[in-house]
């Protein structure tokens, strides 16, 4: 595995050379997520700011543009799980967020304040930094986003063993749904405040206070505690070994690593948001990822507010025998695509050609379930491909149907370098009208839940394993792939290279549609396939060498 991938990847573990993959998902009938201890018969939360240290050292790389705050302040949760659900019914409607109450027999529902919640990255404007030099001056003043799905840790040895909410909060811009939640006796990092932000700060001693801000003090009852932390910035050499000090930098290249899918400042291309090969930037310090061997209120067959997840299936040694059939009734997978967003004009990124211009595009396929799609593949010795299955559960996990299903090759291209599914989706470049087909790119895909479109879904899994290339993809001697897109979550490609982005260099200017197409062979099985296809209209205009790229608005989402 290389380490520049083509994709943006949550990178959680590291699998052994051609080990057989062994992954959680969620079967049709079990409700999603994972399980952790009774909730508290109070339905109403106590929340409080509270920072765990008195002082923090945080490091500024040679050549940052800054450093990026994490002070060690947490929000902890007591009394009763925080709960928050963020939903909205399409695009063309607002976000609509509800805090959930549970009382130990009954829960009610309370909707916040209508236009606090713009998106499903967390609550806009929560915390509050002031930081002030060794002089008292005031140098930094910022607000930052909280996203209650940053799980830290727990506050005392009775509380639950582990959170069986999400552990992120999604900036897809196409997302649909999503939950919000700290559990009774733990608490969250409030700390990622700007991560894709650095502040300035040369090397020396400071003063943060931390704060909440009133409006949400007001809303959840919070106290109003402004903990201060000594803060202390050092500023590090890249040549490595032991922080070296400095009086300041004054350069300003991108953070090289920590996680915050930072973006290359050093080159001309267009790398989108989270960057070209970056990861997606993750919640900081989870605790134990939940494997279900808990409880939690709701537990058991019929409930969908992610409280249990189905036993663990793992990827069959060898290629299914008997005869093959999908049995009439059995759950499966709703692949459905979204319309293309961080569109621009590149030069190709990596495999550029000169004088040659390419129209990039990230795409994403999800699974609305009610079923997870699994697929494996098999190699016959010496074989370049690999015989792929779909396989289909009941409610207990148990094997009830696979049906062949195309194959699975290996890509040795540099930034891939894995098993790629084939016919998962495919793109296309349309005329105005959307009659004509003047561009096309299919691709192979290997499948990893990238994103969270929709975890309100039912059986959608707050947990999914496979989040990266690492833990889906396999490697160049694998005899056996297990490939697997939960319920609730989708899969982002980043259409930047030669090959996946369309080249635009003799198109006339004038107006295009970016088709995405979920399962275009339709050899997958699936609930439906009357929601597979996507359009985002773009608008084309410049001179070759120089093109440009309008995106209009896609209903109520501006984002290009």
């Amino acid at each position: 595995m290389t380490s520049q991938l083509h994709r943006s990847r949550l990178r959680r573990s590291t699998l052994a050379t051609g080990a057989v993959l062994a992954v959680v998902v969620t079967a049709a009938g079990a409700a999603p997520g994972a399980g952790a201890a009774p909730a508290s018969t109070a339905g109403k939360p106590k929340l409080k700011l509270i920072a765990a240290s008195k002082a923090v050292t945080i490091d500024r790389w040679e050549g940052e543009p800054g450093v990026y705050l994490d002070l060690g302040t947490y929000v902890t949760v007591d009394k009763a799980p925080l709960e928050i659900k963020v939903t909205r019914k399409s695009y063309k409607d607002p976000v609509v967020a509800k805090q959930i109450l549970r009382d130990g027999t009954r829960t009610k529902t309370k909707t916040l304040p209508a236009g606090l919640v713009k998106d499903f990255s967390g609550l806009p404007g929560f915390l509050q930094v002031s930081i002030r030099d060794a002089a008292g001056v005031e140098v930094s003043k910022s607000k930052g986003t909280f996203c209650p799905n940053n799980a830290s840790g727990r506050l005392r040895p009775d509380a639950p063993a582990t959170s069986h909410y999400p552990e992120s909060c999604s900036t897809n811009p196409f997302t649909l749904g999503s939950v919000w939640g700290v559990e009774k006796g733990w608490a969250s990092n409030s700390s990622a405040v700007d991560y894709d932000k650095p502040v300035d700060l040369p090397a020396g001693e400071y003063t943060a206070k931390v704060s909440v801000a009133k409006k949400y003090r007001d809303l959840f009852g919070i106290p109003d505690d402004q903990p201060t932390v000594k803060l202390t910035v050092r500023e590090v050499s890249n040549g490595g070994g032991e922080g070296v000090t400095a009086p300041q930098s004054s350069a300003h290249s991108a953070h090289p690593g920590g996680g915050h899918g930072a973006q290359p400042a050093h080159a001309a291309h267009h790398y989108g948001p989270r960057g070209a090969d970056a990861p997606t930037p993750p919640a900081l310090s989870h605790a134990l990822e939940d494997l279900g061997t808990a409880h939690h209120l709701g537990d058991g067959l019929g409930h969908t507010d992610g409280s249990r997840v189905a036993p663990a299936l793992r990827a069959n040694a060898k290629r299914p025998t008997g005869r093959a059939g999908v049995p009439a009734d059995v759950p499966k997978p709703d692949l459905r695509a979204l319309p293309a967003w961080d569109i621009a004009v590149t030069d190709g990124e990596d495999g550029d050609v000169p004088g040659k211009d390419y129209l990039a595009f990230s795409a994403n396929v999800w699974n609305a379930g009610p079923a997870p799609l699994v697929v494996d593949g098999f190699r016959k010795p010496g074989a370049d491909l690999m015989d792929a299955y779909q396989y289909f559960y009941d409610a207990k996990g148990k094997q009830i149907g696979y049906t062949p299903t195309g194959t699975m090759e290996w890509d040795p291209r540099v930034g891939h370098e894995h098993w790629h599914f084939t016919d998962f989706a495919s793109y296309r470049l349309l005329s105005a009208d959307k009659t004509e087909e003047v561009r096309s790119g299919k691709e192979a895909f290997c499948l990893a839940n990238t994103d969270a479109i929709d975890y309100t879904v039912k059986n959608a899994n707050w947990h999914p394993y496979n989040t990266d290339l690492s833990t889906a993809c396999g490697e160049q001697n694998s005899i056996s792939v297990r490939e697997v897109l939960d319920v609730g979550s989708g899969d982002t490609y980043t259409q930047y290279r030669p090959g996946q982005s369309f080249d635009i260099t003799d198109l006339p200017n004038g107006t295009y549609y970016i088709q995405v197409i979920a399962n275009p062979e339709k050899r997958l099985k699936e609930t439906s396939l009357k929601n597979n296809v996507a359009l985002r209209k773009v608008v084309l205009s410049g001179t070759p060498g120089a093109r440009k790229v309008t995106v209009p608005p896609h209903d109520l989402i501006n984002t290009p």
